[in-house]
């Protein structure tokens, strides 16, 4: 690989994931804090991310498939979105910055799939290669976390209790900017389905794979996909006003430890899953997240923050052994015909449907627990999606059975 196509390649996704972190992780504190957001308006606002997540591959697939370069298609919507970021910027209360917000992901969402067919398309050996280039999409965000908490310090109680965190959409509106002007100097990228006119939403959605759902081990995985992206919502809508709340120093910096650790448990899931298997790693990975919400739950941001941070520390154990190994999981169990229509619909039913649920869900629980103060309010809210992942734990433990992978495509 040429060292310029590195640069450019790496640069795409330091800035793709710089730019989200630079103002998703701390959204939550700051429409609680400074637009007075009630909790079902917060949930209302982090929904957009799923509807984002399900209408991005309507986009992708009727348009930049089609009938446009994938470079060009990015370099607009970022341009785009820098603007929808500094509409955010200005927005004055929760139901002004709402539309702002879902058109953004709906863009963004976009954007992340189009990185991805970028890079894999201009590398010559994208399994050896494209790791080494996503990297930089971690330490983008990572280092987007310490910017804020160490270089600015936006994130302190009296710079948030003074609006510095509308500062953030600033941020994240230069880095889309200047994300935007660099896609059209990114290596041609030409549609793949330029001469196709047809277009199938059955496609977009993978419905093709719910054949598979005849198969009781991938039905109950499918089933506890989605169920265990209801309780995983609380940690992306209120782990950071809770950080700040609680006192722990730099909070969105130490956020960004969860980022390190999904890095290095990357690495190591050949290492467990050589020994563990698909059933033991997913249990590892839905225990992980009950585990960290009773560290929330009965942590705090003084004498015992050790337990905050080994919360946020299991990030990766969290995320990668649930996700990364369930997407390889649907990748053996669906095989050659349905491998893409499965990956969409598990896509679709985590990042949409199960996600979309958990921000509501985590809403109303907010909202019923608003007569609570202080610690007993967050240990209470934690403790919901406690319960909820120590359930899905038990019923996944109990139902779900490795199976074989097909010795050949499904028949319809």
């Amino acid at each position: 690989m040429k060292r310029s196509l590195r640069i450019q390649l790496s640069l795409m996704m330091f800035l793709e994931f710089f730019m989200k972190g630079s103002w998703f992780v701390t959204l939550g504190t700051y429409l609680k804090n400074n637009l007075g957001a009630s909790p079902l308006e917060v949930s209302n606002i982090f929904s957009t991310q799923s509807l984002g997540a399900v209408i991005a591959p309507f986009f992708i697939g009727f348009i930049a498939d089609r009938y446009f370069n994938a470079e060009r298609v990015m370099g607009v919507l970022h341009l785009i979105g820098a603007g929808l970021l500094l509409m955010m910027y200005r927005a004055g209360n929760a139901a002004a910055i709402y539309p702002y917000v879902l058109f953004y992901f709906i863009g963004y969402m976009s954007t992340l799939a189009l990185t991805s067919s970028v890079a894999f398309r201009n590398l010559t050996d994208p399994k050896k290669q494209y790791p080494s280039i996503r990297i930089f999409g971690t330490i983008g965000w990572v280092i987007a976390g310490f910017a804020i908490s160490y270089l600015f310090r936006w994130d302190t109680r009296e710079a948030v209790a003074a609006g510095a965190l509308q500062k953030t959409f600033l941020l994240g509106a230069a880095c889309s900017a200047l994300l935007g002007l660099l896609c059209f100097f990114l290596p041609a990228t030409p549609p793949l389905k330029k001469n196709q006119t047809s277009f199938h939403w059955g496609d977009v959605l993978g419905l093709q794979a719910l054949k598979l759902l005849r198969q009781k081990g991938f039905l109950i995985f499918f089933l506890t996909a989605i169920v265990i992206c209801i309780p995983i919502s609380f940690y992306y809508q209120h782990t950071n006003p809770f950080l700040v709340a609680t006192g722990l120093p730099e909070p969105t910096a130490k956020m960004a430890l969860g980022q390190l650790s999904e890095a290095l448990c990357l690495l190591l899931i050949p290492f467990f899953f050589a020994r563990l298997g698909y059933k033991k790693m997913i249990l590892l990975g839905i225990g992980a997240w009950a585990l960290r919400y009773l560290l929330f739950a009965f942590g705090n941001g003084q004498d015992l923050a050790f337990m905050l941070i080994l919360g946020i520390i299991l990030h990766g154990v969290c995320y990668d052994f649930m996700f990364v190994v369930g997407q390889i999981y649907t990748d053996t169990i669906a095989g050659e015909q349905y491998r893409s229509s499965a990956q969409g619909l598990v896509t679709v039913a985590m990042y949409g449907i199960g996600m979309l649920i958990g921000f509501w869900i985590a809403g109303f629980v907010a909202d019923a627990l608003k007569a609570y103060e202080g610690t007993r309010y967050w240990r209470h809210l934690w403790l919901a999606p406690a319960a909820m992942a120590m359930g899905c734990l038990l019923l996944f433990a109990a139902l779900f059975k490795e199976q074989r992978p097909p010795q050949s495509s499904p028949s319809a």
